[in-house]
């Protein structure tokens, strides 16, 4: 039997911040090496190379940061809405790569910022589905204000990670919720505020994240 868990403020924020910067180290590091190879070699192809990973690490870390503003951040004020529209924007900056992509068939609407942040979170789930790489298809369930979500994971060896279901319930089976952990913890939480539930199940040669 899968307990509930029950997380003092503090730590959830803490654990959020943590996960954000896992997120952000990779391309920061890479900008750091890319300075380091640039202003010690005299090769000009190094030199080149040096300022393609340095660009190519900034824009990495720019997407990131402004993906996790919108996905974990406030957002603006109490009651504020997000644009669809902008929040494809930042999934296709922080998804999108050689390996996987995006397919985004909802329609462009404001809709209220947790909803939004639920939608991006649910897409961090679904590209931890196939980590071979693949295309992840978000649709629409329902319209208006009161849109919820499905999104379809397909790719080589396509799964469901082992403890995220009891995660996005609010439980994880014995073991407690760290910063590798806490973001579909954080998911259910944003579905429970917004009325909703979400569920994460193999179907055939794909994967299936619902929000209802």
């Amino acid at each position: 039997m899968t307990a509930t868990i029950a997380m003092d403020s503090l730590d959830l924020a803490a654990l959020l911040c943590s996960r954000v910067c896992h997120d952000l180290i990779s391309p920061v590091g890479a900008i750091v090496n890319g300075l380091e190879v640039y202003e010690e070699d005299n090769d000009e192809a190094t030199k080149s190379f040096a300022l393609q990973l340095i660009k190519k690490s900034a824009n990495s870390a720019s997407a990131r940061l402004q993906f996790c503003r919108l996905a974990f951040g406030a957002a603006g004020s109490a009651g504020a809405e997000i644009d669809l529209g902008d929040a494809e924007n930042m999934a296709r900056g922080f998804i999108e790569d050689d390996r996987v992509k995006l397919n985004w068939n909802l329609p462009r609407q404001l809709l209220p910022k947790n909803r939004v942040k639920l939608l991006l979170n649910m897409l961090i789930i679904a590209g931890q589905t196939i980590p071979r790489g693949g295309t992840l298809t978000v649709d629409p369930a329902g319209a208006g204000p009161e849109i919820s979500f499905r999104i379809t994971s397909a790719g080589l060896n396509a799964r469901v990670p082992q403890a995220v279901p009891a995660l996005l319930a609010g439980g994880a089976d014995g073991e407690s919720v760290d910063a590798h952990t806490i973001q579909p913890f954080y998911t259910g939480l944003l579905a429970k505020n917004c009325r909703l539930t979400v569920t994460l199940t193999a179907e055939g040669d794909t994967v299936v994240l619902r929000a209802a």
